[in-house]
């Protein structure tokens, strides 16, 4: 049964101008601040934000788009997990219902893709209970990795949770930690291809698992360690953590995630059945942080490609002292890399944090666009805005523009460990979360999923 449509909640309306001076009348008091001096930022075109869950504790959203059917597009969240779709382009929402995990008291770190059949496919963890605070491979209780399909494109899914691997309650029980998953929708000679990538923590040490599937998602490879070199046990720096994947034209995957101070870049030529040597393709600052009222941020790295090939990999890290997006480009397969790329655009060292960045790439134009919050309209770095930043001279340089005209107060809740975006063909679709504002001077943990829509096309 389809879930209740959503559009009664409220969008945030385009300003008529262009142009747009960012304006603080949102409902809730802002840090004090000189309006002549603000910064001035595009309003992305034809910008329309939705709120798609409903008031609570969900974060940390994946989007995607049905390439066969480029009106259909789904959006997940945690927690539990949870999923919205549009059948017209993102002007209306509709909740789906029955994602979560059978049996499991929580699910979430949840991520979607479309496959080359046009189904949605979902990657998620379930659980009872974490180990102690960011030690989760001590006195965690049983987890594992799954996977729900729906074959109507994020209308209905079904009931059925396929096991991609899981962890029964004994002594020393690994935690299974932040899949992501990647669909082959290339012509090339895995097409149809499904691969998840995940962080094991164990009591002593970190490691990269993998899994695919050959066969639209019903079945999943045992895992297997792709991490030559391990991490440290902690959810926290030194742990291997942050896969992400992408397969160019030709059938090749080339993954990514974060070691200590480095990303590490890895390949499979056949199919995610064996894989190139880890390589540290890009120094970075460390890779969890703590943005100023935020519960945690991090760095980790995404990787993208474009339909000739090229390569894209964004992260974000403190190197500037503030916190920056930054972008790594690479034309042939993955050898040799480009000198970072600033993405957000705003004056070097001005003490403003962008943050919680995701990367996607138009198959369709080749644009490249960066999702993150950005903090640059505030003095203090504490209201946070959402901005999209696009390149069109492939990945040297980006223009900002706001995804909708309002802000938000973090104020010290968890608004997770990554957000969403997905374009193609000049639309582009990001998903993030809100923390909702304070009631009468109290901490609100409360927090709503939105996802906003653009139409570059009108950029003439």
């Amino acid at each position: 049964m389809n879930g209740p449509n959503v559009n009664h909640i409220a969008k945030d309306f385009v300003l008529p101008s262009v142009m747009v001076l960012l304006c603080l009348s949102n409902s809730f008091a802002a840090p004090p601040q000189n309006d002549s001096v603000l910064p001035v930022l595009t309003l992305a075109p034809g910008s329309q934000v939705t709120a798609v869950s409903r008031e609570g504790y969900f974060t940390e959203p994946s989007i995607a788009i049905n390439y066969r059917n480029p009106r259909q597009i789904t959006v997940v969240y945690q927690r539990n997990v949870s999923a919205a779709y549009s059948t017209d382009g993102g002007i209306h929402w509709s909740r789906s219902t029955g994602l979560a995990i059978p049996s499991y008291r929580v699910s979430g770190d949840v991520s979607v893709v479309y496959d080359n059949k046009g189904h949605a496919i979902m990657s998620c963890i379930a659980f009872d209970k974490l180990g102690t605070e960011d030690y989760w491979g001590h006195d965690a209780t049983r987890n594992g990795i799954f996977v729900k399909r729906s074959l109507d494109g994020g209308k209905r899914w079904e009931a059925a949770a396929i096991v991609v691997d899981s962890q029964g309650t004994k002594q020393g029980i690994p935690f299974e930690d932040k899949p992501y998953i990647v669909a082959d929708n290339t012509s090339g000679p895995f097409a149809g291809n499904l691969y998840i990538g995940w962080t094991e923590w164990r009591l002593t040490k970190s490691v990269m698992l993998f899994s695919r599937s050959t066969d639209d998602g019903v079945t999943w490879s045992k895992p297997m360690d792709i991490s030559d070199v391990h991490g440290l046990p902690r959810d926290d720096n030194g742990g291997l953590e942050g896969f992400d994947g992408t397969v160019t034209p030709d059938g090749v995957l080339h993954f990514v995630w974060t070691n200590g101070d480095h990303i590490i870049y890895k390949t499979s030529s056949d199919g995610g059945k064996t894989f190139t040597p880890d390589r540290a393709i890009i120094k970075t600052a460390a890779a969890m942080f703590k943005p100023a009222n935020v519960y945690r941020g991090n760095g980790f790295p995404q990787i993208a490609s474009d339909d000739r090939g090229r390569l894209y990999v964004t992260w974000s890290d403190f190197r500037n002292g503030d916190i920056d997006v930054f972008e790594s480009r690479s034309s042939d397969s993955g050898e040799v890399w480009s000198r970072p790329v600033r993405v957000n655009n705003d004056p070097l060292h001005d003490g403003a944090d962008q943050f919680m960045q995701w990367l996607a790439v138009d198959r369709a134009t080749g644009d490249v666009y960066v999702l993150f919050y950005d903090r640059r309209m505030d003095p203090l770095n504490v209201r946070a805005w959402v901005v999209v930043a696009r390149s069109n001279n492939f990945g040297r340089t980006f223009s900002n523009y706001l995804m909708g005209n309002s802000s938000f107060i973090p104020d010290g809740a968890f608004i997770g460990d990554y957000n969403g975006i997905a374009a193609f063909d000049g639309r582009v679709y990001g998903a993030w979360t809100v923390q909702i504002p304070r009631i009468e001077n109290k901490r609100n943990d409360a927090t709503v999923v939105k996802v906003g829509a653009a139409n570059f096309n009108e950029i003439k």
